[in-house]
């Protein structure tokens, strides 16, 4: 059976969470619940964990793994688009930090059966919250052909978008397309044999990111969310965050920057008028990757990128 408590840069998500006895922190993204399991160690005696996971199974499961920290444990099936909610439902002026990881979970790539790994024969939804309406199949048999390739270009950064949203739409009109290998053989099909062998990635990889990243909306709900997280933070509390691809880590990238800004008048401007105040410090003014140590041991870590910083 698949280890499923596997977290990627655990060390280094505990040392920028600055994890310590009796504090209250937040995992966003419960997943697999192996950062829950870590965070939840090393706050004891009298710290408290709440875990949120828009995935039902990923709660679930959580309950398990963590049973031994009730009740210092709080489990949401919720998304963290909502994490000032369940904050304030919980009483709590505010949290001493928050861990958000952005990756799938082994559970989601292996053991889902939501068609999230182009590798099985799986139906092709892509929900982490399986009560959400639209699904991969919704929009691959449903989408005309320019949103196709404005999904995959936007959120798959896809140079062949254009070739695979064609190749789409022609075989939809045949049969529709309903599971994740069938998709993936078909994006396979579509590019010429050469290109595809010379790829280091699957050629369906992008196009897969694209789809669940609009499935879930996650890159709408990361932006708003940044902000609100802060807002949650206690003085001097931390908001941590591990992403998966470039289009992620730009966006709490910027959102970071503008944040840890001193003054937001025009560049041109001769003296500060505006008065801003830093809202955060940044710890980390490079992004934070993974040792080749973790990589060996734990490839799912191979594309993590860690960003940090500390309300002021």
């Amino acid at each position: 059976m698949a280890d499923y408590h596997i977290s990627c840069m655990p060390v280094e998500a505990a040392h920028y969470l600055n994890l310590r006895p009796g504090g209250t922190y937040v995992d966003g993204t419960v997943g697999g619940a192996g950062h829950s399991r870590m965070i939840c160690t090393r706050i004891q005696p009298g710290g408290l964990l709440v875990g949120i996971d828009q995935d039902l199974d990923a709660i679930r499961h959580a309950q398990d793994v963590l049973a031994p920290f009730f009740p210092r444990v709080s489990l949401h099936h919720d998304t963290f688009s909502h994490l000032d909610r369940i904050i304030g439902n919980l009483g709590l002026a505010g949290v001493d930090g928050i861990l958000l990881d952005l990756g799938l979970s082994l559970h989601q790539l292996e053991g889902s059966g939501r068609g999230f790994s182009f590798k099985r024969e799986e139906p092709l939804d892509m929900r982490m919250n399986t009560k959400a309406t639209i699904t991969a199949a919704d929009i691959v048999n449903s989408w005309d052909v320019d949103d196709l390739i404005r999904i995959f270009r936007e959120y798959g950064e896809e140079h062949r978008a254009r070739s695979i949203a064609k190749a789409i739409v022609k075989a939809r009109a045949r049969k529709p397309l309903e599971s994740s290998k069938a998709l993936a053989d078909l994006i396979y099909r579509s590019m010429p044999p050469a290109a595809a062998r010379k790829q280091k990635i699957h050629p369906a990889t992008r196009v897969f990111q694209a789809l669940r990243i609009t499935v879930n909306r996650e890159l709408d709900r990361l932006q708003r969310t940044l902000p609100m997280a802060v807002a949650c933070l206690n003085p001097g509390g931390r908001l941590c965050v591990l992403s998966f691809h470039s289009l992620e880590d730009r966006i709490v990238k910027q959102t970071f920057r503008e944040m840890a800004r001193t003054c937001t008048c025009p560049p041109r401007a001769p003296v500060c008028t505006c008065g801003g105040e830093a809202q955060v410090t940044l710890l980390t003014r490079k992004v934070v990757r993974p040792t080749a140590e973790e990589i060996a041991a734990n490839p799912m870590a191979r594309s993590t990128r860690l960003r940090a910083v500390e309300k002021r």
